[in-house]
């Protein structure tokens, strides 16, 4: 399986700080936002890894991340995105890379405590389709929700007024190769974007969406305080004390 890092967009919500970089280059505690979602890929068993970035600043992340050394990497890759098209739409730069082969996508604002192994295990062994992670929030209306019956995502709905459920749908999606087909039947949402929840939904009318719970805690950095509060829990998390007894 290979892994896509989803790192394009204008970050607007973070104005001025997206003024002179991409949002996914600011800090997260005492590193760059942007590790924490290729750590979650490397620590899945994923080493072949795409970033698709975009805007004016997309050369830091070359200079930043280089080949990926520093997460145990031979080579990372990149490709560009013009423009704000959405997630599906960025995803699709992707199908080269894909070549056939099962994807793990993860937007690079999303940051986790835990890992996604079991998760990434579980899809391997499904003989297609699609898997993704889902994590129980107060706040549902904020995010894609998953209504649920049993085993099975019966239906996804995009930022509901009134959620069927309070399972969000987390930016982690794991895909087989028919994903790229299915983007190409989509048409842009009233936003002018090719929305991920409409993939995810095709999905569902197969039949072969599964999912998981993500555990311990889960949030994006888009705003300034999801930024804060993704730092205040990376702090107390205690994975910054880990990280430095290991370098000792």
């Amino acid at each position: 399986m290979k892994g896509i890092v989803l790192a394009g967009g204008t970050g607007s919500r973070l104005f001025p700080l997206t003024k002179i970089t991409n949002k996914h280059l600011l800090p997260i505690y005492d590193r760059p936002m942007i590790y924490f979602p290729i750590q979650t890929l490397v620590d899945a068993g994923i080493e072949d890894i795409m970033v698709v970035t975009g805007g004016r600043n997309s050369g830091d992340f070359l200079r930043l991340l280089a080949n990926g050394k520093e997460f145990g990497l031979k080579h990372i890759h990149y490709t560009y995105q013009e423009g704000e098209g959405g997630i599906a739409d960025a995803l699709a730069l992707a199908e080269h890379f894909a070549d056939g082969h099962r994807i793990c996508v993860i937007l690079g604002d999303n940051i986790i405590q835990g890992d996604i192994r079991a998760a990434a295990d579980r899809f391997r062994a499904q003989s297609h389709g699609a898997h993704i992670l889902l994590k129980e929030v107060a706040d549902a209306e904020r995010f894609g929700v998953a209504e649920v019956a049993g085993d099975r995502i019966v239906g996804i709905e995009e930022k509901p007024a009134h959620p069927k459920s309070n399972y969000a749908v987390t930016g982690i999606y794991m895909y087989d190769s028919s994903v790229f087909d299915k983007i190409k039947t989509l048409v842009p949402s009233g936003r002018g974007e090719l929305e991920i929840t409409d993939v995810n939904n095709a999905y569902v009318r197969e039949g072969s969406l599964t999912f998981s719970f993500l555990s311990g805690w889960w949030t994006d950095a888009g705003t300034f305080d999801s930024l804060l509060r993704a730092a205040n829990m990376v702090k107390e998390s205690g994975a910054v004390a880990d990280r430095a007894k290991g370098a000792a």
